[in-house]
């Protein structure tokens, strides 16, 4: 498993629709899984959970997106999970390591309006 963070400005709602066109956008395999948007008072929370098959691995991986606003100020954690075949332990993570360098291009892409 390996993940990123970043913190950043703008609308989450933006935010997580472009995240969804780059992520789609960029495998054929790709799909969005899970949406969740949950709100305890002003803080609202977009999680965005994604499948796509891995060639490489021969088998399906996972990148979920977890985004916390609080006004125009967005934490943003993406973790990637999956792509190995051993039992106890990774020998294959080019999948998991692609699907999380897509996550960072679709982060730092973003540009926050105005």
């Amino acid at each position: 498993m390996a993940y990123l963070e970043w913190n950043l400005r703008g609308d989450v709602h933006e935010l997580a629709r472009h995240i969804d066109r780059v992520i789609t956008g960029g495998s054929v395999t790709a799909s969005l899984e899970v949406r969740s948007d949950r709100q305890v008072g002003e803080a609202r929370m977009v999680v965005l959970a994604y499948e796509r098959y891995s060639v490489m691995g021969g088998n399906r991986l996972g990148l979920t997106f977890s985004l916390l606003a609080l006004g125009e100020e967005i934490a943003v954690t993406a973790v990637a999970t999956g792509g190995s075949q051993a039992m106890f332990f990774k020998i294959n993570t080019f999948g998991e390591e692609a699907f999380l360098d897509h996550a960072d291009w679709a982060i730092s892409s973003f540009a926050s309006p105005g």
